[in-house]
Formats: structure tokens, sequence, C-alpha cells
């Protein structure tokens, strides 16, 4: 299968980074990581826990790779580099912002934009709230051409009951959004009994 390019921008949301990686790396889907600095000191405030450790453990995998937020020789930042797509996750307005104007003056924008162009699957995870009118025009440019727009709404008919089972059932939508599923677990699929 062709690499799943992951961004990791400096948004709250650093769990649901996390677990996305870790379920491509378990399915044995290639990963393409990139990860900006304000991510990583985010990721050490949210889950008390260095980005390099994650990372480490990461490496040891097959199919993995990472790429520094500046490396833009990588080749990530090259349409004829092929890839399944690209997650950005979490996603920060001011990375969507950039996207949605086409300006790459990093790797994880420019390998964005390498997407776009090559009009393959992307797909934000955007952490924001409350949006002002200037989020939302940027979000819907990006839709009107076919991005995928996956603000981490909880399932509250599921009655979740910690943050970790809302993060599980994401995780379970972004991956059927990227198609590595075809429906949601049926643990997480609306029935009527549920009622």
């Amino acid at each position: 299968m062709r690499p799943v390019i992951v961004g990791i921008s400096g948004a709250s949301g650093s769990l649901i980074a996390k677990d996305t990686i870790e379920a491509l790396i378990q399915r044995d889907i290639p990963v393409n990581l990139v990860c900006t600095n304000a991510a990583k000191l985010v990721w050490q405030k949210e889950l008390n826990r260095s980005f390099n450790s994650n990372l480490s453990e990461w490496r040891e995998t097959p199919f993995f790779q990472d790429f520094g937020i500046h490396e833009l020789d990588a080749p990530i930042a090259s349409g004829t580099y092929p890839t399944s797509g690209m997650i950005v996750v979490p996603c920060s307005m001011t990375t969507v912002a950039n996207i949605s104007h086409g300006i790459g003056s990093n790797l994880l924008l420019r390998a964005a934009d390498v997407t776009l162009k090559e009009q393959r699957k992307l797909i934000l995870i955007p952490r924001e709230t409350p949006l002002h009118a200037i989020h939302l025009d940027n979000m819907a440019r990006l839709a009107r051409i076919g991005v995928t727009i996956m603000p981490p709404e909880p399932p509250f008919y599921l009655k979740p009951k910690n943050i970790e089972e809302v993060v599980d059932f994401f995780v379970e939508k972004i991956l059927v959004s990227l198609g590595v599923r075809e429906s949601l677990p049926i643990e997480y699929q609306y029935r009527e009994d549920q009622q």
C-alpha cells in the first residue's frame, strides 16, 4: 500500500494524532510523518511524554518514516512520490489558512499542497472553538475543492465514558474517510435500540 502522510500541527489534540499513527502502524500501512515544532511542545503538555519518545518507538516498526519540518527536499514534497493521501491531525487554524492559500513554507504545508495538486485525499482535523468568519471561509474554500474537514466531535449517542473512547471512535472515523476501513465497527454504528 502507498504511504499515508500524517502532519501534526501545533493545535490541541495530540492524543488523536498519536492514536491515528498507531492505528495505521497496527494495520501495516506505511506512515510518512512530519511534525511542527509547536506540535512537539503541545505533545509534551498534553501527553506528559516527549514527542521523541513516541517517535523512537514508531521508528522501530517497518514502513515508518519521519521528516523534519524544514526538510523541503523530502520525498513527500514532490508529486512524483506516490501516496494514499494526507491527514493533518490536529490542524491549527494557521495551518488551515496556509493550506487554503497555497502557502508551502514548511514541509507539512508543502506536502498538503502537493496532495491537493495531485488530487489525492486530504483530511484536516481542525481544532479551534469558537470559529470566526475567516476560519470558516478558509475551511469552506478547502471543502469546495474536495478536502475532508473532520472536527473531532464526540459521539454522544454512544455515551462515551472517557476521552479515550471518544478518541477511539474518532480515529475509526478517520480511517473510514481515508479508505482504510470500509465502515465503522459495529459498536460505533448508530442503532435504533440505543434509544
